[in-house]
């Protein structure tokens, strides 16, 4: 019997060093070497704008799909969305990753697809996302109060991101993934036992897994098993799939290969 589930973020009480950290639980101020290292690796990476092939030009697909040196990602017969396949396809033959290893974020799907540098799927798993469907965050939500979020600011924004591991105040591992928005993915929280979010996780309803501010929670052996060492002593790169717009529209030099 499915189990009636509610949006509300959990009110436990929580040791706030800055309005960033209120955005997850896990959340909480890193040293500044990490922020400076991530923005570094950032600014190296070509930019997420925006970019649109000419109509006289032949579209990204047909010049893949011409080549017969297209390199494509192994996903070990593992069914997957198009969206999901196109993206990590693009991102092999390209190598849009920079030799890193990448992560998808399949919205549309609640689905998490972890890969290494070489482009072969390691594990997938359920994921529980932002309350609100959306593509992008409100202009300076990572530096206000949980309070003053409305539940349709409550998004976990699309794009390409530099990510990388780092430890909150209780000493527990995160994935940062924008750090200025306070975006993270880290294990499921269960503090709060009227959330259901491990049930969220297990249930076949997407709907239920919308429910955290943006923070992107995965379940915790997952984590441990393939997140944690996937970017242990490395930066890696996330493609959080976009569910109100195309995915040319949100990633630079788009291949929607087949």
């Amino acid at each position: 019997m499915h189990t009636p589930i509610t949006g509300k973020e959990s009110t436990a009480p929580r040791k706030v060093l800055r309005p960033v950290s209120a955005l997850c639980f896990a959340l909480l101020t890193i040293v500044a070497a990490y922020q400076q290292s991530a923005l570094a690796d950032i600014a190296r990476q070509p930019s997420t704008l925006t970019q649109t092939a000419s109509p006289k030009d032949p579209t990204p697909a047909k010049a893949a799909r011409a080549s017969s040196s297209f390199r494509h990602a192994d996903f070990k017969h593992d069914d997957v969305s198009q969206e999901a396949r196109d993206t990590a396809n693009w991102v092999v033959d390209s190598g849009d990753n920079h030799g890193m290893p990448f992560m998808i974020i399949d919205k549309k799907q609640a689905r998490v697809l972890v890969f290494d540098a070489h482009g072969q799927l390691g594990g997938t798993s359920s994921v529980l996302l932002g309350l609100a469907i959306g593509d992008d965050s409100a202009p300076g939500i990572g530096h206000r109060k949980l309070s003053s979020i409305q539940p349709q600011e409550r998004t976990t924004p699309a794009g390409r991101f530099v990510a990388s591991l780092a430890r909150n105040l209780k000493g527990e591992e995160i994935l940062w993934i924008d750090y200025n928005n306070a975006i993270a993915l880290h294990p499921v929280v269960t503090s709060n036992p009227k959330e259901h979010r491990t049930e969220r996780l297990a249930s076949s309803n997407l709907q239920d897994k919308r429910i955290s501010y943006g923070c992107i929670n995965v379940p915790a052996n997952f984590y441990r098993s393939y997140i944690s060492p996937a970017f242990k002593g490395t930066n890696g790169v996330v493609y959080v799939l976009p569910e109100t717009r195309p995915n040319r529209d949100v990633f630079a030099s788009y291949y929607g290969v087949e």
